[in-house]
């Protein structure tokens, strides 16, 4: 079955399939849904109105049984932004895409018609059905209300309250193997996906349909070793394996890099209490998960199930970015009240990286003491949920907040929140933040990794050398792996062991009947960064928007007492490729 484009167009509500252009043909993931918003999309236009897209776009290697290959990638003109935004998250949705032929899905226009709808997708095509019932409702109302009506072997793609008050923080949640949420968390995608008033995406299984792949023996070999150097190495077969993504909390803190009360403090005192290890503790004690797989085929499992303190379900998939986020940066050292919030964020739909961010410069501000973890809790089911003014506020991001509020110390490149790294302790993850079209971001060039792990080498965090060329290289590749619909940390033995690389570009040659070669993925991961600047570019940003805030060249963040040095010259080299 040929790979085919649907398009659903929300002005008329209707629906076409298209044939694969040539020039796309070429990419998936993240490749595909840049170049399409690239191609479609006017740069300039209002991210909410009606000349903006939404893509939807499984990886190349989704549907096959290729590990670690179940990402969904999410592609518009970010709201948060003002540029082109990607992200990307686990779950059903990219299998069941690729298993029914979808190259991409592809959103546009928007209703005149103030109803919320549910796009059903099909192997023969696209039904449009009004939702009334589900205004206002949770994710999890939400998904439970699909499986119910169409089964739960059905894949959801849904947006909570925040998506539908079209806030610039609002993700796109996508239902796991389990009925869980997996989020699509950054650059407010969410309501870009609300100001089209679509409430959801339901995709039909179809079990009966397979990936085609040119070479079968020769991607099964290649599937083969790629999975054994995931089990193999320390950081994915083991840490995450064991302690989620939270095992990175201590090793952050002990570097002086843990970004604390409102990145004032590169050290977290309560970091102990809510730390990887300690919440492993906790889900043992409470008959919990400590490792599941958040999509079919992945044999890293960094995600889990937390249980509240009558050992009821809570949360899952409860990331690093999030317990630090409101936890070290919020200076909370509750993990129950941290958990509790997972949740609520979960259900409302709201990136859990820019809301507690913006909650810590609000802080800052003086609207909650630092440390008031039933503040924040009060905050999201009062004020978020509910639309309040100023729920309203804090789910436009940390930058309005810090606008609102008088704040100078505001974490934030391109108008999106800094996670759970502090460049200015960590300088290659700086150079990601500042350079990557995507605004900061840590996913989109993971130096973190050899910084403080020493994986793939080793670079001094604190010291300028190398840091450039090395956030250059790890963006390319970046790119290259969210193309292939592949999770992220599958970089950690694609780093360290030859043969692991060597399977992805092989595992693309017999998929497809390439001869691709690990330089021409690293070229494809240029090209796709090429392009994502080329649209902020036209945009109107400029180099002058590939900077950090000037309080990191200020302050001296302790325990090392380092400032961001880089000049604006050093950081434009990034570009000279």
């Amino acid at each position: 079955m040929a790979d085919r484009i649907y398009r659903v167009n929300m002005s008329d509500l209707t629906s076409t399939i298209e044939d694969v252009p040539e020039a796309w043909a070429g990419h998936g993931g993240r490749g595909l849904t840049s170049t399409i918003v690239a191609a479609e999309v006017e740069p300039t236009c209002h991210p909410l109105g009606k000349h903006n897209k939404i893509v939807f776009a499984p990886g190349l290697l989704a549907g096959t049984y290729a590990a670690n290959s179940g990402r969904l990638n999410v592609g518009a003109k970010s709201p948060l932004t003002g540029g082109i935004k990607e992200s990307n998250a686990g779950g059903t949705a990219a299998q069941f895409f690729a298993r029914l032929g979808i190259k991409a899905l592809i959103v546009e226009g928007k209703p005149e018609k103030d109803v919320l709808y549910c796009i059903n997708v099909k192997k023969d095509g696209v039904d449009i059905s009004e939702v009334p019932e589900l205004k206002g409702k949770g994710n999890f109302d939400t998904i439970n209300a699909i499986m119910a009506k169409q089964g739960e072997n059905t894949a959801v793609i849904s947006i909570g309250p925040a998506g539908e008050m079209k806030m610039a923080a609002a993700n796109i949640s996508v239902k796991d193997p389990e009925g869980h949420i997996r989020s699509a968390g950054r650059g407010g995608l969410g309501a870009v996906m609300g100001s089209k008033n679509v409430k959801c995406i339901a995709i039909e299984a179809d079990d009966s349909s397979e990936v085609q792949i040119h070479d079968p023996e020769a991607f099964k070999a290649a599937a083969k070793v790629f999975a054994k150097g995931l089990i193999d190495h320390p950081v994915s077969g083991q840490g995450l394996r064991t302690y989620g993504t939270a095992v990175v909390l201590n090793i952050m803190n002990e570097a002086g890099g843990l970004p604390t009360r409102n990145f004032s403090a590169g050290q977290f005192e309560g970091a102990e209490k809510i730390s990887g290890e300690h919440m492993f503790d906790v889900i043992e004690e409470r008959g919990g998960k400590t490792s599941h797989a958040c999509h079919k085929g992945c044999v890293i499992q960094c995600s889990q199930h937390y249980h509240d303190k009558d050992k009821k379900f809570l949360t899952s998939g409860f990331e690093y970015e999030t317990i630090w986020a409101m936890g070290a940066d919020c200076e909370v050292d509750n993990l129950d009240q941290i958990a509790e919030a997972d949740h609520l964020m979960d259900d409302i739909g709201i990136d859990s990286i820019e809301f507690p961010v913006a909650v810590g410069v609000a802080m800052e501000g003086g609207l909650l003491p630092w440390g008031d973890g039933p503040g924040i809790l009060k905050l999201l089911k009062e004020d978020v949920a509910k639309g309040t003014p100023l729920g309203r506020l804090l789910g436009s991001g940390a930058a309005v907040v810090g606008k609102a509020y008088g704040i100078t110390r505001v974490p934030v490149v391109k108008n999106q929140a800094m996670p759970a790294y502090d460049p200015r302790a960590v300088k290659g993850i700086g150079i990601t933040y500042a350079t990557s079209p995507m605004g900061a971001d840590h996913t989109a060039g993971y130096a973190t990794a050899t910084n403080i792990m020493n994986v793939g080498g080793s670079i001094d965090p604190l010291k300028k050398e190398g840091q450039v060329e090395l956030s250059r290289n790890l963006q390319a590749a970046t790119a290259a792996i969210d193309s292939a619909g592949l999770c992220l940390f599958v970089a950690f033995p694609a780093l360290d062991i030859p043969e692991c690389f060597g399977a992805i570009v092989d595992m693309l040659n017999a998929r497809f009947g390439l001869s691709l070669t690990g330089d021409d993925v690293g070229a494809l991961g240029l090209s796709i960064l090429k392009t994502e600047r080329g649209f902020n570019l036209a945009a109107g940003m400029t180099n002058k928007d590939d900077r950090l805030p000037e309080f990191m060249a200020e302050e001296q963040l302790p325990p090392h007492n380092v400032l961001w040095d880089f000049t604006g010259e050093e950081i434009d080299a990034f570009w000279d490729f």
